[in-house]
């Protein structure tokens, strides 16, 4: 049951990594590919439908962090504190810009408000892990670097995989820019890794920027989630080994009693979440065209 929950959590913050990094991704980079307050919104209409149903992810991971593995849940977020309060800060702000960016008159502020809430948490989310797996400083700075990074490229790529017209040019020729400083980023930041998944994630993140030149939009929006799958995935087998600096998962763990509870409502559960949530990007599947103001 411990290894199963493990498994389920690395899972729910993949998730969250993959769906929120594109979310990220848009709302930093809006205003960049955008000429216009037309644009701007053609952009952010991309991420409208599922931004906050993206977000469940995060909670449901920190939920099942806090059911399933309360010491880890306690020691993780008490020795962040201030980083965790800084990402909530930075949702609550993006929110806020998403949701009353329609209602003012001047949207400029709701933008920054969007801007800066993306990148916060896009930043600090790799700071964390990276602290967390290797206890420094520069690690935590250059982990911070790496997701936001990551989460610009995986934006600009879902932006073109979800535009027409201008910023479907301007946001395939921010991923070729933004490839030249994510893949050598990549390479210093999981190196540190050092294994397979780390490796193949680089390969991935030099693979969506070659099919983007090549206009194959969904190849590489795959590329980039698989890239961040595969980073997840190498970060989550170092912390199998030991979660927190002095405590197992054996000793993290919930009694077996509370873990076969949770598996019983995960199994009921579950599987309508992910069913729900494919149905949503069924139907917003479509490209996002400019719309007069």
């Amino acid at each position: 049951m411990i290894d199963l929950w493990f498994v389920i959590i690395a899972f729910l913050w993949t998730g969250y990594f993959v769906l929120e990094g594109f979310d990220f991704g848009v709302g930093l980079l809006a205003p960049l590919v955008s000429r216009s307050s037309a644009e701007q919104r053609q952009s952010l209409q991309t991420i409208g439908p599922v931004w906050d149903g993206n977000e469940v992810w995060l909670i449901t991971a920190v939920g099942a962090m806090f059911a399933a593995f309360p010491a880890w849940y306690a020691g993780l977020f008490s020795a962040f504190y201030l980083q965790v309060t800084l990402i909530l800060v930075g949702l609550i702000v993006r929110g806020v810009g998403l949701e009353w960016r329609g209602k003012v008159d001047d949207p400029r502020w709701c933008d920054l408000g969007i801007m800066v809430g993306s990148g916060l948490p896009a930043f600090l989310w790799g700071a964390v892990f990276a602290d967390l797996l290797f206890d420094s400083a520069p690690a935590a700075v250059l982990g911070g670097m790496f997701t936001l990074a990551v989460c610009a490229l995986h934006g600009a790529v879902f932006l073109a995989l979800k535009t027409t017209g201008p910023v479907r040019r301007r946001a395939r020729a921010t991923v070729l820019a933004a490839g030249a400083v994510v893949i050598p980023v990549a390479v210093f930041a999981l190196s540190n890794l050092g294994t397979l998944p780390a490796l193949a994630a680089m390969a991935a993140l030099a693979a969506a920027t070659a099919l983007i030149w090549r206009r194959r939009e969904g190849w590489a929006f795959g590329a980039t989630a698989a890239a961040i799958v595969l980073t997840t995935l190498a970060v989550f087998m170092e912390l199998r080994q030991q979660p927190l600096p002095g405590l197992t998962l054996a000793e993290a763990a919930s009694g077996a009693y509370t873990l076969t509870m949770l598996s019983w409502i995960g199994l009921i559960a579950l599987p309508f979440v992910l069913v729900y949530q494919g149905w949503t990007y069924w139907v917003f599947r479509k490209r996002v065209q400019v719309a007069p103001i």
